[in-house]
């Protein structure tokens, strides 16, 4: 390394910075006074003297057996020759010397050091007297604040604590955000009456008062809240609904005050409500009735967005999945003038969210997002981003230099069923799930609206000890079709282990309680059933409303349910039953290899045919 020849040999100054505040000026000044006690007991001697009366050291000094007394005030240090060093005290006031004269002893002998310690000693008693009372004081005035401040905190309860985003700081723009076009187009006329209010006052247009955006968790109402402010280039007041809530009795009525008052000081300005649900519930619902303190702080938003004074250039946001339970008054005409819709992105908008959070990722170049997209049917964007950084995680574990498909595949399957477990099962466990695999699969094979078969396995996952995935398909309607052969797949594993083993075992549970739930879906809310389009399944009030169907129609609700799942399972029982070959076939490779993918399964079951199912259901009533 090449140097200049010259050294820098200034020595290092450390700067050391004392915060004298008031918290610390108790413990300074028993440092203080610790110190003083320690440099007095410092200036004594560390061995341990004898103490012997004043009369022995005149006697010792007439036999000239001292060598020197050292005078501390009435203290004397006598050193001398035999015994060593003793300790004597004489009267407060009198003369060492007028007391060897009166002793008869020859002061000429006698080595006498007079020590001055008056000095010393008269600044011990000075801080001995003053630091206690300086101390006391300082302890009190330091309770006295804090006894202020929680005072202070008290009332400051009614006080907002939303987080104000300064049009300042770095923005979220609607670049970031992917696969909610439609919500961003509308979004975008908000922006547009914040930066130009004049051009809509010509037209006599009024700005929107509130955006309520609805959708299902992870679609991006919170990042599109942002991201509308930072296109508007306006604060950013954001506050979840729980935080209005507090033990004190009109706390969340004073909150919302003070967000809107803090609001209007900084228009034109965004505040932006996540999870409105917690306190924008119906009113009257409650078991508090209308004292409820939830419905006193909804009623004071209610206020605010539409009371007597206007709100010129502010403009409320909402999120929440749940709008059903909202009050009406909230979501009216004057409040929450729009309402954004946001659903789980499409493959063109999981595509363009897979492209904005691959950023600062290294893929291989042989990874095909088009596959990737259609891979991930149901995945919100919250999904997406999590996947991805999933399979970064799984691709630095192994020491890859980039993330290759095989890594986006087992995030994909990671974040759908969970990580995989090893569980330690025994020879009849694992034939008995290989089955139960091969069942779902062979019976999803056969229908002919099922989609085709993408993974099967038999290693553990989440709760489940197998899985038989399909390659999604994404749809807009739910026909009676589909949702037979569904069901039908769902109890082709009870099938698979009655067919091969003449057994039940518990592994089918899930399946029965996932074929129930769409069984029931069709009776009760899709009219798929001989009772007709009637929706039975209406909500009921755990307190006071009646139940909305009667104990007749609910006993023939259940009797539908039971029908469907009994033909359903009897036609996956004779699917396997006619293709019980195949069915030990695909056991037997799920036993070897755990895992079978979409290919190995067409090499060994062969390409989709679907031609059984085609009348397989004509006795199940219409």
């Amino acid at each position: 390394m090449a140097t200049n020849g010259k050294k820098n040999n200034k020595p290092k100054v450390f700067k050391v910075k004392m915060n004298f505040s008031w918290k610390n000026l108790f413990l300074y000044g028993f440092l203080i006074l610790m110190g003083l006690f320690f440099f007095v007991g410092a200036n004594q001697p560390f061995q341990e003297t004898k103490t012997v009366p004043l009369s022995e050291v005149l006697q010792e000094a007439k036999k000239g057996e001292i060598k020197q007394i050292i005078v501390s005030g009435d203290k004397l240090t006598v050193t001398t020759k035999d015994k060593g060093i003793v300790t004597s005290f004489k009267e407060p006031g009198s003369n060492v010397y007028q007391l060897f004269r009166d002793a008869g002893v020859p002061t000429d002998k006698t080595n006498v050091a007079i020590k001055d310690d008056s000095g010393i000693n008269s600044w011990i008693n000075i801080l001995s007297a003053v630091l206690p009372i300086v101390l006391m004081i300082a302890f009190f005035y330091f309770l006295f604040r804090q006894a202020r401040g929680a005072q202070e905190s008290i009332f400051s309860f009614g006080q907002s604590k939303a987080r104000l985003f300064s049009k300042d700081l770095p923005k979220t723009t609607f670049a970031d955000v992917a696969g909610v076009d439609e919500a961003k187009q509308e979004l975008t006329e908000i922006v547009d009456f914040l930066k130009h209010p004049q051009k809509y006052k010509a037209m006599g247009a009024r700005t929107p008062k509130g955006v309520l955006m609805i959708g299902p968790s992870g679609t991006g109402k919170t990042l599109l809240a942002r991201a509308t402010a930072g296109e508007a280039n306006v604060p950013f007041f954001s506050m979840a609904g729980s935080e209005f809530m507090e033990m004190l009795v009109g706390v969340g009525a004073s909150r919302v005050r003070d967000l809107f008052n803090n609001a209007k000081k900084s228009q034109p300005a965004i505040i932006f409500i996540d999870e409105v649900d917690a306190i924008g519930r119906q009113r009257g619902a409650g078991i508090m009735g209308g004292h409820d303190e939830r419905e006193q702080t909804l009623n004071q938003i209610l206020v605010e967005m539409d009371g007597f004074s206007p709100n010129e250039q502010l403009i409320v946001m909402a999120a929440t999945n749940r709008p059903d339970v909202l009050d009406p008054a909230l979501v009216r005409p004057g409040r929450f003038d729009r309402r954004v819709s946001l659903d789980l992105p499409d493959v063109e908008g999981r595509k363009a969210i897979l492209k904005i959070h691959a950023k600062g990722k290294p893929f291989e170049e042989k990874v095909d997002w088009e596959k990737v997209a259609k891979r991930t049917v149901g995945f919100s964007g919250a999904d997406l981003e999590n996947m991805l950084n999933e399979a970064a995680i799984l691709a630095a574990r192994l020491a890859k230099k980039a993330i290759d498909m095989r890594d986006l595949e087992e995030a994909a399957t990671k974040v759908k069923l969970g990580p995989e477990k090893r569980r330690l099962q025994s020879d009849d466990d694992k034939k008995m799930t290989a089955y139960h695999e091969a069942g779902h699969a062979l019976v999803s094979w056969e229908m002919p609206h099922m989609e085709p078969i993408h993974r099967i396995s038999i290693v553990s996952r989440g709760l489940s000890l197998g899985h038989t995935m399909m390659e999604p398909i994404e749809r807009v309607h739910e026909t009676k079709s589909h949702l037979l052969e569904q069901i039908s797949v769902m109890l082709g594993g009870r099938a698979a282990e009655q067919l091969v083993f003449n057994e039940m075992t518990s592994g089918a549970s899930d399946d029965i309680a996932k074929a129930t739930q769409v069984a029931r879906a069709m009776v009760a809310e899709l009219g798929m059933s001989s009772l007709g389009p009637v929706n039975l399944d209406g909500e009921r009030h755990p307190f006071y409303e009646q139940p909305a169907v009667s104990p007749e129609m609910s006993s023939k609700v259940d009797s539908e349910i039971k029908e469907i799942t009994e033909e359903c399972y009897k036609n996956a029982l004779k699917i396997l039953t006619k293709l019980r070959s195949k069915l030990d076939v695909l056991a037997e490779e799920l036993l070897k290899k755990e895992t079978i993918d979409a290919e190995d399964f067409i090499r060994l079951i062969g390409p989709k045919k679907g031609a059984f199912s085609k009348l397989a259901f004509a006795t199940i009533k219409a």
